[in-house]
């Protein structure tokens, strides 16, 4: 099975360590030559070459998106309906939910969390349907769907999750400052650039190349910028916690707790609801493949842009890749073992 997982992906756990290692190092051995050069790049609260890198890092995974398989798929309400559910509602509210019991004391890395279950997967998505036995149509079909829901919701859900909500549950402090207009604002660059440019990528290149072209040689070529630019921010943003390299175990270990019991929960409660529904099983794994993944990119692109680079809530961002990867690698283990004795009564 990992033989389909190409090289870069499969180690993306490693790679993340290996960056915030290299990060902090840096930071403690540099400390103010870090600070100035910081300080040079940037313009307000904006890092501008660190701007560009998020913009740049979300442009692939848009650039994959085939939004004409949209029609066919739509007309399966069933698995449509279910997967609009797990997403857009069941996900949000898990994560929330355990972002409040696992970090209600810490109410910047719950912010961070919370913006990752927001974020609907994308990208990695594709990885986890083609090696676990999804329905490629479906699974394509499902993230442009979940792309054009992101734009269209996220700004709301956002600040709904960690303006309104959260005081109702005695969390209190900074998240009651941040506006709908600031998320907006973070969601339009991060989000709608990278979406628009994709979108004319795919239009025009398939086109004038082909979409074998397009799918083979072009989307391969462009898909490491996404963990290029990740791996650049991430040694940046931790080049600027030189100071956390003896908290940095315990923060992991916070963040990751939440993370861990939401990707589990939301991979079998959708599996599950979806064998219920009488689904065949590769049409439901790739629903729950969906519902499980998560954008970090975007989430890490907002936290950066809302709450600066040198923040807990950019930090808990970062921590969503480094736990998903490991954990939807045994889900699909899971997944495919499941397939043995999948049966459903139609």
């Amino acid at each position: 099975m990992n033989s389909k997982l190409n090289f870069l992906d499969r180690f993306l756990t490693l790679w993340i360590f290996i960056a915030m290692g290299f990060g902090v190092l840096i930071g403690v051995l540099f400390t103010d030559q870090v600070s100035t050069l910081n300080s040079l790049v940037s313009f307000g609260t904006t890092n501008v070459p660190l701007a560009i890198g998020l913009i740049l890092m979300m442009y692939p995974p848009l650039a994959k998106v085939n939004y004409s398989l949209l029609g066919k798929v739509l007309k399966d309400r069933k698995a449509i309906s279910l997967s609009l559910i797990m997403n857009w509602l069941v996900g949000p509210i898990l994560m929330f939910i355990l972002a409040i019991i696992f970090l209600g004391d810490h109410p910047h890395l719950m912010t961070g969390v919370i913006l990752i279950g927001l974020a609907r997967c994308i990208a990695m998505v594709l990885v986890w349907n083609d090696i676990g036995g999804g329905n490629k149509e479906y699974a394509a079909a499902l993230v442009a769907l979940n792309s054009i829901f992101q734009i269209i919701t996220y700004s709301f859900l956002a600040w709904l999750f960690i303006t309104v909500l959260p005081p109702y549950f005695g969390v209190k402090g900074q998240l009651i400052d941040i506006s709908i207009a600031e998320i907006t604002k973070s969601v339009a660059i991060y989000l709608g650039i990278p979406f628009i440019a994709g979108y004319v990528s795919r239009v025009i290149l398939v086109k004038f190349k082909g979409e074998q072209w397009y799918v083979e040689k072009y989307l391969p070529a462009i898909s490491p910028i996404t963990l290029i630019a990740l791996l650049a921010t991430i040694v940046f943003m931790f080049s600027l916690k030189g100071e956390m390299i003896f908290e940095l175990p315990s923060q992991v270990i916070l963040v990751a707790i939440p993370l861990i019991i939401y990707f589990c929960l939301m991979f079998f409660i959708s599996f599950f609801t979806a064998k219920k529904m009488g689904l065949d099983f590769d049409k439901n794994a790739s629903i729950a493949y969906t519902a499980t993944g998560n954008n970090f990119e975007l989430a890490i692109a907002v936290s950066i842009a809302i709450f600066g680079l040198n923040s807990p809530e950019a930090f808990a961002g970062v921590i969503g890749p480094l736990v998903e990867v490991p954990v939807l690698i045994a889900l699909v283990h899971i997944t495919l073992k499941m397939k043995k004795n999948y049966r459903i009564k139609k």
